[in-house]
């Protein structure tokens, strides 16, 4: 479970960086650029909507299922007494 939330800020994280390289002078150059991690915030926002939105689809689907194969149950209890109330009473 843990993994399932770090690994998202991680990314979050790594998408905002740029790194270049330099054979000539063997250096490598590493940038945040903050737009970059933006877009990339937006489009995992956006994502993860639309998984909510298919997880809610799901459940309500399921939950036709569920009242289609179960039905409706009608129960009638009359619970009026006929006679002396106290008849059974010790």
């Amino acid at each position: 479970m843990r993994a399932a939330i770090i690994l998202p800020l991680a990314t979050l994280a790594l998408a905002g960086c740029q790194v270049s390289t330099d054979d000539a002078n063997d250096s490598t150059t590493v940038q945040y650029n903050q737009d970059l991690a933006e877009n990339v915030a937006g489009d995992v926002s956006n994502e993860a909507g639309a998984i909510a939105g298919h997880i809610a689809n799901d459940v309500g689907e399921a939950a036709d299922t569920v009242k289609n194969e179960v039905g409706d149950v009608d129960v009638d209890v009359d619970v009026s007494r006929n006679g002396n109330a106290n008849a059974n009473a010790n």
